[in-house]
């Protein structure tokens, strides 16, 4: 009777422990979960990122995996929708059981799956622009995009330099859209900046030259667009077709081939802020970024042609969460968190990160470059 019992007990403990290993350690397998915006809306910005991410965990897998292990790549299509991020995080973490998740594609959907991530204790890298995501500071929560307030903080700096005093603000409705346009204001006294117009469209709108109407109207000595998908292009094409010769700026939102094909010729002088990558083969030969940036696009245009930002921070945050599996020698999820934490000197497609406890993006403001568009390309303004 006693053997029996001390049978039935062992089998309890084995049960019970294999139970609560399973999520951390997973047997032989690393697994990956992300919830991108492939399609909808966002779909110049989640499919490039989707793309990326199946490119290297197949390459990383034919050579053997990481840590000795394959990694499992299990991915969901929001299709922009906050309710599918939700839906869909939920599933990644209760029934696929992954290790980590990289995404959501846009703020909106990032913002709406924070509580989740937070409360069952799994680490997320969003690959979206908002400064709410990481400030304040969620402990399982990172990012791999420069903000939306660095972007607005670099803007200005350009006009500031040309003498721009008054700014004319027109931004969409949607959550990166609505954060961009927040910080724009919040920083505009720091840098001398007045904004003398604030407009504001919906994102699925086909004509704005309403706002840019009244824009026209002001003393505005520059216009600056917040926002992403096609409504920029739009905005940029409106303002031409209505003779406006203002400066133009735009957010890192746009930056891709993409906007510049939905904005034709109108997108001759527009200036904005982005990532290093989209101009790599300008940089100098001494800039440490400019191999990672050379090695990635090469790679990614021959298998699926031209390059976006938004690529690269999947990029970026698929390398720092393998960078800190190895440094764990683990898959457990808390091990994993905080050696992305102590992500240091990493150069990505986005810049050199280096993260802290107070900081879980870890890049600076020069890690943006201004970019103005000439010819139908990209050049570096600095």
């Amino acid at each position: 009777m006693k053997r029996c019992s001390l049978y039935v007990l062992t089998g309890l403990i084995l049960t019970f422990a294999m139970f609560f290993c399973v999520p951390a350690f997973g047997a032989d397998t690393l697994k990956i979960g992300s919830f991108l915006s492939v399609t909808g809306p966002a779909s110049f910005l989640g499919d490039p990122e989707l793309k990326t991410l199946q490119m290297y965990i197949d390459e990383i897998n034919s050579k053997g995996g990481i840590e000795g292990k394959r990694i499992e790549f299990v991915h969901y299509d929001t299709k922009g929708k906050a309710q599918e991020a939700k839906k869909y995080v939920t599933r990644l973490i209760k029934k696929d059981r992954v290790d980590v998740i990289i995404g959501g594609t846009t703020s909106g959907n990032t913002l709406a799956v924070i509580d989740i991530v937070q409360n069952a204790h799994v680490p997320l890298i969003s690959l979206a622009g908002s400064v709410k995501i990481i400030e304040p500071v969620k402990k399982w929560v990172f990012k791999t995009p420069h903000t939306d307030r660095m972007a607005a903080a670099k803007i200005y700096e350009d006009m500031k330099k040309r003498g721009i005093s008054r700014v004319a603000l027109i931004t969409g409705n949607g959550g990166f859209d609505k954060s961009g346009r927040a910080q724009c204001l919040a920083l505009a006294p720091k840098y001398g900046i007045t904004i003398v117009a604030d407009e504001q469209y919906g994102n699925s709108d086909t004509d704005m030259t309403t706002q840019l109407t009244k824009i026209r109207a002001t003393n505005a000595q520059a216009i600056l667009n917040f926002g992403f998908g096609k409504a920029p292009a739009i905005v940029t094409r409106n303002v031409r077709q209505l003779g406006i010769k203002l400066p133009l700026y735009q957010s890192h939102g746009v930056a891709s081939r993409k906007f510049i094909e939905l904005a034709g010729k109108a997108a001759e002088g527009v200036r904005l802020p982005a990532a290093a990558l989209l101009v790599a083969d300008l940089l100098s030969d001494s800039d440490p970024q400019k191999r990672v940036l050379i090695d990635y696009k090469t790679k990614y245009e021959t298998k699926y042609g031209p390059v976006s930002t938004f690529g690269g921070h999947a990029y970026d945050a698929l390398f720092i969460t393998l960078g800190a599996v190895e440094r764990a020698h683990s898959i457990d999820r808390a091990k994993i968190r905080d050696e992305i934490e102590k992500t240091h000197g990493f150069i990505g497609t986005g810049g050199i990160f280096n993260m802290t406890p107070k900081d879980h993006l870890g890049l600076g403001l020069d890690a943006f470059k201004m970019l103005e568009i000439r010819n139908g390309s990209w050049t570096l303004v600095d």
